[in-house]
């Protein structure tokens, strides 16, 4: 079992940076993969970014692509999301997840969430 825990929210002007962290216990962590959703008021929830139980590949959301990197280090149980040249549009609250297949864009393939971190990006 995985129970994640996000921090590093905030408010960040356009064209900042911010790194989230997903704090996650549990055994099993390198196990599973691991996922950034977001959801913006009144957006579906969206995948950002995922990253193989090994940390071995990466995929991103097309909007994202190039600005935000995804990675882990499993001797920690901790994920990590690098937001680079943030825009407004990137205002959401961001969640992290734990699934057993890599790369799944819908949020039902994921069986644990944390509570989600709030990113506010000012224009």
């Amino acid at each position: 079992q995985v129970q994640p825990v996000e921090s590093g929210g905030g408010l960040v002007q356009a064209g900042g940076s911010l790194r989230l962290s997903c704090a996650a216990s549990g055994r099993t962590f390198s196990s599973y993969a691991m996922g950034w959703f977001r959801q913006a008021p009144g957006k579906e929830r969206e995948l950002v970014a995922a990253v193989r139980g090994s940390g071995s590949r990466a995929c991103y959301g097309d909007s994202v692509k190039g600005r935000f990197t995804i990675s882990r280090d499993n001797a920690k149980n901790t994920v990590y999301l690098q937001m680079n040249s943030l825009k407004s549009e990137d205002t959401a609250v961001y969640y992290c997840a734990g699934g057993v297949t890599f790369c799944n864009t819908n949020p039902r393939g994921y069986v644990y969430w944390g509570q989600g971190t709030q990113v506010t990006v000012s224009s």
